[in-house]
């Protein structure tokens, strides 16, 4: 399109009169145009510069993020590992951390009544009288008495006078109120604290009473103080806090059956590695060949440490051995079902282990050390048979036996003939699934019964003596079985008796394949196989140490 302008024609309007004429004009065309290109030409320039500007911002804002992420993902890799780190040196110190704690006493038991002394707070503080200041009028001046102002004042001053009596008559029923509340709450924290203190006293009287029981051997009190030991120690996260006591006061020692803690306590990984090309953390696995050494590492720690708790604790005079029966409450992944396995048993005797230098042992080994029985493979549930079962308490002699046993219309093991009772015995493993026969008594070469099984607990051809004593079974008794099965090439022995055995003799039995029933296990299976009830014996002693070499071939009386 074109456009006049002055006379002068002009194709886009951009250009003035050019005096030089023809080629003057086009001349400032081409020059005005350039100027035009090179505003355009700024302009992308500058748009080409924010955009790189802007582009090289945000790599950097994404540069940081990534950073950011990786020391993100990287710190928490770290705390990761540094947790499962915490937890394996938690589960090493086990052992070594009970070394430093003071033993449980007593004294430490002791409770101290904690009272405060009385606070009346805002009720100790009376309310201040009213002050005849505060109300009496302003006396009349001399000018003003001359103008009546003396009558004005009187009757003021009668006002005021009825204000200030009415004030501390409310004030002194106040003050009364607040005395009455005052003695009130003193009567109400003094009978608190003699609550306390009476609550206190009785308690430190019961742990008194509990003391002198202890000192004087009586199982009840034994197994609780036991019990506070156990109870008082600290263990990791994931550990049971299950065991029971049992106190034995004719063999001095203590049965512990405690909760083992389950294979998961220990970290099946090792570690943790952050995996950039992923931006995944990924476990590293711990080999299952050291989760394994770990837990049978972890079952002794905890075995020893029970054993160091307890004989730290108590008198050798009260506890002269102890037995820790380990078990585990778990599942059989082949039935489903639940089962506790004994994992670990050990009968550790007082002087043995206080030679024992627990800082510098090494578990497994010292275990070993200690004759203990360990599971081949714990972490597998392979069960073992524990030294000692926890029915202790069912079946412990009670103390009035000696006084019933002739009021008692219940047959009195001890006023059988020997062949009755070697005949009740017979009857007895029968009972029990075994094919048994008693000897004839002039020729039984030691041995007064027989019985072969496949299923019972002594398992192939069994000798059984019965001994149908009133006192200790000495360890020469049992001496002599080992010689009676080895002549007749026997699987297994059982002593019987009406009475009770020494530690010695129970130590030695497990040694050689002899199982040992006393009177109160006695009763029970009689119990339990035949249903008749039966008076056992004479109750073990309970402060005299019932030593088997000291009374060794010397047993009590029969009747």
């Amino acid at each position: 399109m074109t456009k006049r302008h002055s006379g002068r024609w002009s194709a886009d309007g951009l250009t003035r009169a050019c005096p030089s004429g023809k080629y003057g004009g086009l001349i400032a065309v081409a020059g005005g145009r350039s100027e035009w290109e090179r505003q355009q030409a700024a302009q992308r320039k500058e748009a080409e510069r924010r955009a790189r500007e802007a582009a090289r911002q945000a790599k950097e804002k994404e540069q940081e993020r990534q950073r950011q992420h990786l020391e993100k993902q990287q710190a928490a890799t770290e705390q990761k590992s540094a947790k499962v780190a915490k937890r394996i040196e938690e589960l090493d110190q086990v052992l070594l951390a009970a070394l430093h704690v003071r033993p449980l006493a007593f004294d430490q038991m002791k409770v101290v009544a904690s009272t405060q002394p009385f606070d009346a707070g805002r009720l100790g503080v009376p309310e201040p009288a009213p002050d005849w200041a505060a109300y009496a009028p302003s006396p009349p001046s001399a000018l003003s008495k001359l103008f009546s102002g003396q009558s004005r004042y009187d009757r003021r001053l009668q006002e005021a006078r009825g204000r200030f009596d009415s004030a501390v008559a409310q004030q002194q029923k106040r003050e009364k109120q607040r005395l009455r509340e005052l003695s009130a709450a003193r009567t109400a924290h003094d009978r608190q604290t003699a609550a306390v203190t009476s609550q206190v006293a009785a308690d430190n009287a019961k742990l008194d009473r509990l003391r002198e029981e202890f000192d004087d051997g009586q199982p009840e009190a034994v197994e609780w103080f036991a019990a506070r030991v156990l109870e008082r120690s600290t263990y990791p996260k994931g550990f049971p806090r299950l065991y029971q006591v049992a106190y034995r006061p004719e063999n001095h020692d203590l049965v512990v059956e405690f909760e083992l803690p389950p294979q998961s306590v220990i970290p099946d990984v090792r570690a943790y590695k952050y995996v950039k090309a992923r931006d995944a953390i990924d476990p590293v696995p711990r080999p299952q060949t050291e989760v394994k050494q770990r837990y049978a590492k972890l079952l002794a720690c905890v075995a020893l440490r029970t054993l160091h708790e307890i004989f730290t604790a108590t008198p050798g005079r009260i506890v002269e051995a102890i037995v820790f029966n380990g078990r585990l409450n778990t599942t059989d992944q082949a039935t489903g079902k639940k089962v506790r396995p004994h994992l670990l048993s050990v009968e550790a005797e007082r002087a043995a282990f206080e030679e024992l230098v627990l800082a510098d042992v090494n578990p497994v080994a010292c275990l070993k050390r200690l004759n203990a029985l360990v599971s081949p493979n714990p972490y597998d549930l392979e069960a073992i048979e524990p030294f000692i079962t926890f029915d202790l308490k069912r079946f412990r002699f009670s103390e009035d036996m000696d006084v019933v046993v002739g009021l008692d219309s219940r047959r009195n093991l001890l006023k059988l003939t020997p062949t009755e009772f070697e005949h009740l015995i017979r009857e007895l493993f029968v009972a029990m699934g075994a094919e048994a026969w008693t000897t004839v008594p002039s020729k039984d070469g030691g041995v007064d019964a027989v019985a072969t099984s496949k299923n019972l607990f002594f398992g192939g051809v069994c000798l059984i003596q019965a001994k149908r004593w009133k006192g200790l079974v000495g360890l020469d008794a049992v001496h002599a079985l080992t010689g009676v099965m080895a002549d007749h090439n026997a699987t297994t022995g059982v002593l019987v008796t009406p009475s009770w055995f020494g530690r010695a003799s129970e130590q030695f039995a497990q040694r050689n394949r002899i199982t040992l029933i006393n009177g109160a296990e006695l009763k029970h299976l009689i119990k339990q196989y035949l249903n008749i009830d039966v008076i056992p014996g004479t109750a073990p002693p309970r402060n005299a140490r019932a030593s088997d070499n000291s009374q060794s071939g010397r047993p009590g009386p029969s009747i």
